[in-house]
């Protein structure tokens, strides 16, 4: 009876993702290729395997390392702004730190809630508020990773063991002799992997800010495409790969030897 209940639910669910397949691609409005798409398709991928290797450095103007330098500048500072301001909110999300339940609840909606606002929103914010520069990158990556890290930092402090302050309090030690003797020692650790881990991320996502004005690789990139100039974006997109992958190996490596 139960085999045959479980073919059953198996059967339905594939029904129910056919299904949806289906609906989607129902709303699609397949217009098909442009006339124009195989000649700019050419041109592009001859462009991309053909790199403009002169704008990689250039003495008297921009050049793809100052751009890259610039991005690699804006991750870094949002990580460090978001690892520094996310840290009370960590505090007061962690339920094992409260006594009450609703004091902890209040403090994951709130982290919940700055998390759900993308990035690019939050740039496009920043850059009316203070113009379309790089500060308006810092300050879109600091404010969406307070919300991302302050989870993170909240779980490994549930995470941890509970001992160490429960023997300080029976000692008689007060709530910051408690932090810095029982707590922190324990969460350090994961707080800088996680902080590694999220300037991964945040390497990746300067590069998007930068498409809409909040400075970094991604400007001269959409200026590059909007002008079709194509060896110039398959030099600037082999210098985010290997950024990237330099990156995340050495975060990779340094986390491996952290936890």
């Amino acid at each position: 009876m139960s085999a045959s209940r479980s073919t059953t639910y198996k059967i339905i669910g594939w029904v129910a993702v056919v299904a949806l397949f289906i609906w989607a691609l129902t709303g699609l409005e397949l217009t098909g290729f442009q006339p124009t798409t195989w000649i700019l398709t050419k041109s592009m991928l001859s462009g991309l395997v053909h790199p403009d290797w002169a704008y990689v450095y250039i003495p008297e103007g921009e050049d793809l390392l100052r751009s890259l330098l610039e991005t690699l500048s804006i991750s870094y500072l949002g990580n460090f702004v978001s690892a520094i301001v996310c840290l009370p909110f960590a505090f007061w999300a962690a339920a094992n730190m409260s006594r009450f339940r609703a004091v902890s609840s209040t403090g994951k909606l709130f982290l919940s809630v700055v998390r759900t606002i993308p990035e690019i929103i939050m740039a496009l914010i920043f850059i009316k508020a203070v113009g379309p520069n790089a500060f308006a990158g810092v300050m879109a990556l600091g404010l969406h990773s307070v919300g991302m890290l302050g989870k993170l930092y909240a779980e490994a402090i549930e995470n941890m063991d509970m001992g160490p302050t429960e023997a300080m309090t029976a000692v008689g030690a007060n709530i910051w002799q408690r932090m810095a003797f029982a707590v922190v020692p324990q969460v350090i650790p994961d707080f800088i992997s996680y902080t590694l881990y999220r300037f991964e991320i945040n390497v990746r996502s300067a590069t998007l800010l930068g498409v809409i004005g909040a400075g970094g690789i991604g400007t001269p990139l959409i200026f590059a495409l909007n002008a079709r100039q194509w060896p110039r974006v398959g030099i600037i997109l082999i210098g985010i790969i290997v950024t990237v992958s330099v990156i995340d190996y050495i975060s990779g490596t340094l986390r491996k030897r952290i936890v």
